[in-house]
Parts: structure tokens; C-alpha cells; sequence
């Protein structure tokens, strides 16, 4: 379950907004170590595994945020959308599981936050409420009013996927820290980066989760601002694993002024614990992976990457580049049940030769000389393109012939060509 806090006209009602805020999210800390802060004046706190009832946090987070003096809507759902709708019918809210839809039903559009030309389109349709919104079919809905139509409709059916993201835990490298101002050496930034690291994983240790993602922000004097992506080869809530991958990853960048400020955030949560398996002392140690592909990383940048085999009908087609990511985990790979095998035809080039082919239909119905009969077709498949300034244009067709032999031929012009065997 969510808990929604909202504070109605939170930027009008409250100078120093950002200082406020970052106050009433310290102070929620002891409700829930997972508080999501990506808008001011809105909140949403992740509330699974916390002890007592739904009519109990309610209380409780009107009495941590009393000492500011300012209005709380609270509502709790099982998502960020309807727990905020909640908080908008009135404060104490709580929709129990099953209820989303119904919740949702009578309220207004302006929940969705759409523009004024999209509301009045809206309104034109005779669709004011939400309840009305999730009565439109699905796809038509979408194809007039574009890709984000399809999140407004979710919305509007008491949906919503996006998970919560705990807030950044900061610090900011000054005098009262070091003594020395900003941070100019790099002793002195992993210092301040360890720091939040034991922070971050009291928080994920007090909800039973683990962290698979992490982003790290790092502020410069001169005002340059660096976010740096740094994925665990398995999630972990062990700070010493965490400040290893973090260290190698910052190794290999460089800054143009000393560091004044850091920022830690997870942006992917997982459950808690550690798979383990049986006979694991052959698996690579994951640690060692994830620190050796942080080092890589900042050496080579973003441009890492790994050939993946993908289908297609040309063999020039049959490889993409991917960006390469960890695998999830080393020790289930040791227990997994392997997969049973597959034969999958491969295609072998041969020296293109011309062969005689006979067509029925504009398809060919023998092939060879002598000819042999075809079985089956596949195709054409239409080749037209230029390869270093030499154009090509060209049918090809996969034929399986009577002696079960599976050819690639393609036709160019009037003549007819073997480009290769599948094996």
C-alpha cells in the first residue's frame, strides 16, 4: 500500500520551499525509510512491511508533520494515482484493494493534469469525469489523442505502473565537512560518498529491500552538473559492495572544478536477501563483475556493447549491437534447468553459381539441372540497396527440395543464382 501526502497550494503558502520541504521528508522518515520526493508538495510513501493499520499511518503522519502547521490531504491505495485521488476526496482516505475503478469514477478530469486545448477536446466528447474517460475504448481513445492518451486511460481505469523512487539522500561537501571547502581531492569525495552510502542502506535495510540501480549526482563549483548510472551486477543492501562499484565508476571520470555537492538516489528497488546456490564455487564472484564493468565503463564510456544474434533473411542482418548489461544473477544460473536443445537451420554461403530454375505461379517449382522438385517456398524476399557504391536488387527464396535438401537462391535480372545451403 501507498500513503499519499499532499499539502493543497504548497509553493503559495510556503517561502523557502525547498528548505520546508526537505524537512517534512526528514521528518517522514519515521514512517517509512521509502519516500518518494520527485514533486513538491506531493509525497508518497511506501508503506508495505510497515506495522499497523491504514487508519494508523494516517494518524501518524499528521502527527509527525504537525509541527509545520500547514493542511494534509492524506489517501492510501495500492498506486500513486489512486492514492492521490484519494487525498483529493478527502483527507484519511483509504481505497481497499479492488476499489481503484470506483474510487476514480466520479472525479474530474483535472486529476490527469491535461492541458486546456485537450480538456475542451475532452469535453466536446461529452467526457467529463473519469469514470467517463475509462468507458471509451481503449484503441480509438489512443489513436486520436496520441501515445499519452494510453497512461490517461490507465489512470482513469485506477491503474497505475510507476513504481516509487525513494528519494536522493544529499550532502553537500563544505568547510563544516572538511575544513577545506569543496571537495578537490578524490580522498576526500569518497569519504563523502561512503557517508551516503551507509545512509542509503539504512533505508533499504529497514524495508527489506535491495538496491539493482543506482544514480549518482555530482555538483560542481563552476555549476557543471555529472549523473552518472551505475547498475549492481546483483541487487544488494551491503554499502561496502555499493561504495565498490560507486568508487570504480568515478575513477575513470574527470571534473573541470573541485566537487561541492553529492547526490545518492536507488533508481530500482528489488526485494530483499540474496539468492544462494548449492555448488556456487565455480560461479564467478558477482562483486568482482560489477566493479570490473563500473572500471570499464568509465573508461570507455557509454559505448560498451555486445553482438546479440537476431533473425532475419540476410546474413548481414543477422547481428545487432547491444548495450552490455550484468546479468541478473550468478547463482540461479547454476541450479537452472538447461533448456532443452533446438536445431536451428544455418545458413552456409556457398560461390554464387547460376543454376537453372523453372517457375509455376512466379514461384519456383524446379530447381537444378537435373531438375528436382520443390517441396516448399518461402519468399521473395525483395534485396535492393547499394554496397559500396555497387547497387543490388534482387528476389531471394528459400526452397526445400525433394531430397530434403534447403537452399538459398535468388533470382537478378532474368538468370538464377545458389547463394547458400542451410545446414
Amino acid at each position: 500500500m501507498l500513503l499519499c501526502i499532499h499539502v493543497p497550494g504548497f509553493a503559495v503558502a510556503v517561502t523557502r520551499t525547498r528548505e520546508v520541504w526537505n524537512a517534512m521528508l526528514d521528518a517522514l522518515d519515521a514512517l517509512s525509510p521509502l519516500v518518494d520526493d520527485l514533486v513538491e508538495g506531493t509525497t508518497y510513501l511506501d508503506m508495505r512491511g510497515i506495522d499497523g493499520a491504514p487508519g494508523d499511518w494516517v494518524r501518524r503522519a499528521h502527527g509527525v508533520l504537525a509541527e509545520f502547521g500547514l493542511p494534509l490531504r492524506v489517501g492510501i491505495a495500492a498506486n500513486k494515482f489512486v492514492a492521490r485521488a484519494a487525498a483529493n476526496v478527502r483527507d484519511g482516505c483509504i481505497c481497499e484493494p479492488g476499489g481503484e475503478r470506483a474510487l476514480v469514477a466520479p472525479l474530474p478530469l483535472d486529476l490527469l493534469g491535461l492541458d486546456p486545448p485537450t480538456l475542451e477536446r475532452l469535453h466536446l466528447f461529452g467526457v467529463r469525469t473519469l469514470g467517463e474517460l475509462a468507458g471509451l475504448p481503449h484503441g480509438p481513445f489512443v489513436r486520436r489523442f496520441g501515445r499519452a492518451a494510453s497512461l490517461w486511460h490507465a489512470h482513469a481505469c485506477g491503474v497505475d505502473p510507476e513504481p516509487v523512487f525513494p528519494r536522493a539522500r544529499e550532502l553537500q561537501i563544505d568547510a563544516s565537512l572538511y575544513g577545506e571547502g569543496t571537495a578537490e581531492r578524490a580522498e576526500q569525495v569518497y569519504f563523502a560518498l561512503r557517508l551516503l552510502v551507509e545512509r542509503v542502506c539504512r533505508d533499504l535495510s529497514r524495508a527489506g529491500k535491495a538496491a539493482a540501480l543506482l544514480q549518482v549526482t555530482l555538483e560542481c563549483e563552476n555549476g557543471d552538473v555529472r549523473v552518472l548510472q551505475v547498475g549492481l551486477v546483483r541487487a544488494t543492501s551491503d554499502p561496502h559492495a555499493m561504495l565498490d562499484v560507486l568508487r570504480a565508476k568515478i575513477e575513470g571520470a574527470s571534473f573541470g572544478a573541485p566537487i561541492s555537492g553529492l547526490h545518492l538516489r536507488v533508481a530500482r528497488l528489488e526485494e530483499g536477501g540474496t539468492p544462494a546456490a548449492l555448488f556456487a564455487c565455480g560461479e564467478p564472484d558477482p562483486q568482482a563483475v560489477a566493479v570490473a564493468l563500473a572500471r570499464l565503463e568509465a573508461v570507455l564510456g557509454a559505448s560498451g556493447s555486445r553482438a546479440r544474434v537476431v533473425p532475419a533473411r540476410r546474413v548481414e542482418a543477422r547481428f545487432v549491437y547491444d548495450v552490455f548489461l550484468p546479468p541478473a544473477s550468478f547463482a540461479y544460473d547454476a541450479l537452472a534447468e538447461p533448456a532443452a536443445p533446438s536445431a536451428v537451420p544455418q545458413l552456409r554461403l556457398l560461390a554464387v553459381r547460376e543454376i537453372d530454375v523453372v517457375l509455376r505461379g512466379n514461384a519456383p517449382s524446379f530447381v537444378g539441372s537435373p531438375p528436382r522438385v520443390v517441396i516448399d517456398c518461402a519468399g521473395p524476399w525483395r534485396i535492393d540497396e547499394g554496397w559500396f557504391d555497387t547497387p543490388v536488387a534482387r528476389d531471394e527464396f528459400d526452397v526445400l527440395l525433394e531430397d530434403g535438401a534447403l537452399y538459398r537462391i535468388y533470382r537478378q535480372g532474368e538468370r538464377w543464382y545458389v547463394r547458400g545451403v542451410y545446414d
